[in-house]
């Protein structure tokens, strides 16, 4: 499922695009999937694009435009967490700090966050 194109409930700040083009440069397309799990599970996690399996249980938020990356990123969420946070707006931002091992800013020295406002 997705939302009406004329919604749009992801951004990013200048500090995530920058890594986003990083790694962008290093893994090539890239997406975004953040469970509604504890732990990293409450953590936007940034994967090659099409490594991590999305299927009904998932919500397409957004195909992010981020300036010098060629294709769209798209954020997905599980359904349950959008459930809950559908009234907001998100935006992806960078903070130091060590990520979870399986996203791709882990070796990085910075994580992926989402930082969040009704909308």
């Amino acid at each position: 499922m997705s939302l009406p194109p004329t919604t749009d409930p992801v951004s990013v700040t200048p500090a995530a695009a920058d890594l986003i083009r990083s790694l962008r440069e290093q893994h090539g397309p890239l997406m975004f999937h953040q469970s509604g799990g504890c732990c990293d599970g409450s953590a936007p996690m940034c994967y090659p694009a099409g490594e991590f399996r999305t299927g009904g249980s998932d919500v397409l938020l957004a195909s992010l435009a981020v300036d010098g990356v060629p294709e769209p990123v798209e954020f997905w969420m599980s359904r349950s967490q959008w459930e809950l946070w559908k009234h907001t707006r998100l935006t992806v931002d960078v903070v130091p700090g060590r990520g979870s091992g399986f996203s791709l800013e882990a070796p990085e020295g910075v994580r992926f966050l989402i930082r969040s406002h009704l909308a």
